[in-house]
Parts: C-alpha cells; sequence; structure tokens
C-alpha cells in the first residue's frame, strides 16, 4: 500500500542522510520534496501542510542542522511526526467488550468488505480473546447477503443468528440482542446493510438499529483503496450516526495509502484495524509506529516475531531447537523453514518488515526472489523419498534426474537447492556449538521475549537509530535467517550489504 510514498521518501532521505553538514536550504528543500510526495500519496492537502509546518519548525532549527548526524536527526522527527498524524494524540483505546453481551455495530457501503471483516473480528475475539461470539446480519437488501455470514461463521467455528426472512432489520437486532443475552454470548456482531452511496434511507435505518442495539462500538468499514473519498464517508457516518473506529481493507493493495494518512487528522477517530487479504485471519491491529516504521523503510520487526509465534507451534520451535543444537539440518527441516516463510507472508512480506530491505523488494523479484521459487524449491524436496530427506548425501546423478523430473523442474535447480542446504547445514553445525542456535530460537519463540525487547524507533536517538541501521546492514550478511536468499548481493543493494548467507545458489534465473 505505502510501496510508492516509501520509495519517494527513501530516496529524499538517502540524500540528506549521506551529506555531511546540512544548512535550513538543503532541510527545506527535501521537506518539499517529501509535501509532493505525500499529495502523490493522496494525502489530504491540510494534512500535508499541517505536517510539513510542523516538522519544518522542529528541523530547521541550529540543534539540528548542526548535530553530529543532521540527516538521521531529520529522519527522527519525520517519524516522530508521521505516528503524530496517524494516531492523533494517542493509541486508539481497545475494543470495549468487557460488559456481555456487548454489542459491535458494524457500518459501511455496499462493497467496503464489511461482512468478511465482522468475520475476521469475530475469529480474532474468539482466538485470541477467548470470548462466545454471535454473528448477526441485518442487510435484508443484498441477495444472499444473510447466507454469506452464516457461512463465514461455519468456516471459523462461531455461531450466527437463524435466518427469518421477512423480518426487517431493527426486528433482526432485537431477535439478536435477546438471543445473546440468553445464549450467554460475550459479543454480538450486527452487520449492517450498506449502498452503494450515502443517501437517507441507508442512515435511518443504521439510526434505528443503533437506538434498539445501543453498541458499545461502532466501527465504520472503509476500501482503503479508494483514497480521500474513504476520509469523506467516515467523516459523514461520524456526522449523522457517530463512530467509535475505523476498519480500512484491502491495504495489501496497491493503492497510495492516502486514507490511513490522512483519517485520524480529519475525522477525529481512530483506525482500529487494517484489513490485509481476503483470508480469515488477514487483518492486523493498526499500529501507527509500527507503520511510519515502514512508510520510512525500518521494517516491522516486531510484527515479524509475532508472525512467527503465530506460525509455529511451540513444541515444533522445541523439536527443531534441539536439532539446531546438535548441528542436525536435513531437507525436512530446509522444508519447514520454507512453508514457514511462505505462512509468514512470503518473500515480499519477510523482506518489507526487515530494516533497510523494503526499498529492494523490486530488485528482489526482478532477481527471481519470489515465492514462486519457495515453492518450486518445496516441490524438489517432496519429489524425494523420505530417506533422501532425511540423508540428502545418496542423491547421485540417476536420483537427481528423477526428483528434477517428478518436480518438472531441471537439475541445475536441484543442484541450487543441494548447494544452499548444505551451506545452511553448516552454518547449524557452527551455530549450534555452545547452545547459540537453542537460546536464539527459545528467545525468538518464548512468549514477549523477542518482541518485548524490541527497540522502539521512535525513542531512540539519532546516533542509536545510525547505529541500529549500521547493525542491520552487517548482521545481514552474516546471519542465515532467511532460507533461499544466499551471500549474494541483489542488484541496486548497498556495497558490502548482502543477503543472509545459506542464499547464494538461488539468485541465478532460470
Amino acid at each position: 500500500m505505502f510501496e510508492s510514498l516509501s520509495e519517494r521518501l527513501g530516496g529524499v532521505f538517502d540524500r540528506l542522510t549521506k551529506q555531511g553538514a546540512l544548512s535550513e536550504a538543503d532541510v527545506i528543500t527535501a521537506l518539499r520534496e517529501v509535501r509532493v510526495a505525500l499529495l502523490e500519496a493522496d494525502v489530504s492537502l491540510p494534512v500535508a501542510r499541517d505536517f510539513i509546518k510542523r516538522v519544518q519548525e522542529k528541523a530547521t532549527g541550529s540543534a539540528v542542522t548542526k548535530s553530529i548526524t543532521p540527516g538521521q536527526m531529520v529522519v527522527k522527527i519525520v517519524h516522530d511526526e508521521l505516528i503524530r498524524v496517524l494516531q492523533g494524540d494517542g493509541p486508539a483505546d481497545a475494543l470495549k467488550i468487557d460488559n456481555s453481551p456487548a454489542t459491535i455495530l458494524m457500518v459501511g457501503l455496499q462493497g467496503s468488505g464489511k461482512t468478511t471483516t465482522t468475520a475476521k473480528l469475530a475469529k480474532r475475539l474468539k482466538e485470541k480473546n477467548g470470548k462466545r461470539v454471535l454473528l448477526a446480519s441485518l442487510d435484508t437488501q443484498r441477495p444472499a447477503a444473510m447466507e454469506q455470514l452464516a457461512i463465514l461463521g461455519t468456516q471459523i467455528g462461531v455461531d450466527s443468528l437463524p435466518i427469518v426472512k421477512g423480518e426487517s432489520a431493527v426486528q433482526i437486532a432485537k431477535r439478536a440482542k435477546t438471543q445473546a443475552s440468553l445464549g450467554g454470548y460475550d459479543v454480538l456482531f450486527l452487520d449492517t446493510a450498506g449502498r452503494l452511496h450515502i443517501d437517507e434511507v441507508l442512515m435511518d435505518e443504521i439510526q434505528a438499529v443503533r437506538d434498539i442495539a445501543a453498541p458499545r462500538e461502532t466501527l465504520l468499514v472503509v476500501d482503503g483503496l479508494t483514497g480521500q473519498d474513504a476520509v469523506n464517508v467516515a467523516t459523514e457516518f461520524e456526522a449523522q450516526v457517530g463512530i467509535s473506529g475505523v476498519v480500512l481493507t484491502r491495504m495489501d493493495g496497491d493503492g497510495r495509502g492516502g486514507a490511513a494518512l490522512s483519517m485520524r487528522a480529519v475525522t477525529g477517530k481512530p483506525i482500529r484495524f487494517v484489513g490485509l487479504g481476503e483470508k480469515m485471519d488477514a487483518i492486523e491491529v493498526f499500529d501507527a509506529e509500527r507503520v511510519a516504521g515502514r512508510i520510512l523503510g525500518m521494517g516491522d520487526i516486531v510484527a515479524l516475531v509475532e508472525k512467527a509465534q503465530e506460525t509455529f507451534e511451540a513444541e515444533q520451535a522445541e523439536r527443531m531447537a534441539r536439532r539446531f543444537s546438535k548441528g542436525l539440518f536435513n531437507m525436512n527441516d530446509l522444508k519447514m523453514q520454507l512453508d514457514q516463510m511462505l505462512k509468514m507472508g512470503g518473500m515480499q512480506g519477510l523482506m518489507g518488515m526487515l530494516p533497510g530491505m523494503a526499498k529492494h523488494q523490486a530488485a528482489a523479484a526482478e532477481a527471481g526472489l519470489d515465492d514462486k521459487m519457495l515453492r518450486r524449491q518445496i516441490a524438489l524436496i517432496n519429489s524425494m523419498t523420505k530417506k533422501e530427506r532425511a540423508n540428502p548425501d545418496l542423491l547421485q546423478a540417476s536420483r537427481k534426474k528423477r526428483i528434477a523430473q517428478g518436480a518438472g523442474l531441471e537439475v541445475q535447480e536441484l543442484n541450487r537447492l543441494l548447494k544452499q542446504h548444505k551451506q545452511m547445514a553448516d552454518m547449524m553445525k557452527k551455530m549450534g556449538k555452545g547452545g547459540m542456535m537453542k537460546n536464539m530460537i527459545r528467545q525468538f519463540m518464548g512468549k514477549g521475549g523477542m518482541a518485548a525487547g524490541m527497540p522502539d524507533p521512535s525513542k531512540m536517538s539519532p546516533e542509536q537509530l545510525a547505529e541500529l541501521a549500521k547493525g542491520v546492514q552487517q548482521g545481514a550478511g552474516g546471519m542465515g535467517g532467511l532460507p533461499g536468499l544466499g551471500g549474494a548481493s541483489l542488484p541496486g543493494m548497498p556495497r558490502g550489504m548482502t543477503l543472509p548467507a545459506g542464499l547464494s545458489g538461488m539468485m541465478r534465473k532460470k
């Protein structure tokens, strides 16, 4: 969503940080480019103006221009102001779901993803908060809308209100409230009808439902791809119905991100969640600090750790730690790592969360480092017998030919995979000595372990930021974090910054 904005800002700040000293004119010129980048990203003009004004006031003083690292100071100021624009005076409060049954009213225009988002939130509350949830569709307008919510409820294991044909939205809301109370449910979701545009009939119906349901939360679902129109819709709903928060959908698309950057400043209402795809778990809490970090190319290590903890089972991680601590690493282990990468968002998703790597996503895709490559590697491993996976040294010419044919690929690709496996196995043996690998995995997977100890970029000094960036660039060349990437560097990457060891063979395109 923020790729083009991140690219533009990255170019501006690269030039600033390379200059040893900065004059006020340098800063003003750079901020003029930032302003253009914000407007091109469809950020509201008053928001862009206010943003630049505040940054300029802080960035043109002698404390900045005469400091040791003026470029880093400007980046820090922009980072802090981005957080302020995204979250307002403070982060959004948690959903008010303490008094059972807590009613959450879902409103929005047709096609914004209300029904899917309702099911996603229900799944999240059930799995992460342990709540008993009841879903009720009040959409009497759209064909099969009620059936859609019922099917989604069955998929995620959440109860939905039985459908009674001919009832009005208000009647369904009353029945849902009664059912939620009698059934001992913690949370009741009311999925209201939408229209193609805001009209009087829609607003009257939502107001009537609101008065009956007395919701603890009223969440507006808007399409993030509609840009400034999403902000206008939010303003209108707030004026006529009253909303407590916004859910932006399709934030995994190629929109310009202006809605996210303008929403809080224009409407005064927080963005609570963002939808990142069609799958039922493709929703995240909106965290202004993490989003600001991604926009400025600082990555999102906390999200990376959380994804790992969600997709890895504790027993599996412990078993893996024991194997790696002994220096054991066969094809089954490699396949497990490749599967894990796909679950965590694939090659592009992971690069977007690693500091300094987001700007090289295009170069990585051009070099053939994508999810197709990971799936080809998995296909090759699946084509092996159990003995061959456990002991790759068995693979001679005839076996290699059979495996490649079984996967529909060339023997050269299998040879590259075997070379990559050998590099990673050697590295595991080195790191296994002294229990280094075991401790690392335990810390990574431990509850609140690494994630809880993550540094907060917004509270770091310019010197610390510079040191962090330097450390990441040096560490990327020595650590064997991502399978499939090797010690080769991507075109366009800074000199000396290489991909993790263990990935060298993958850079060659077929």
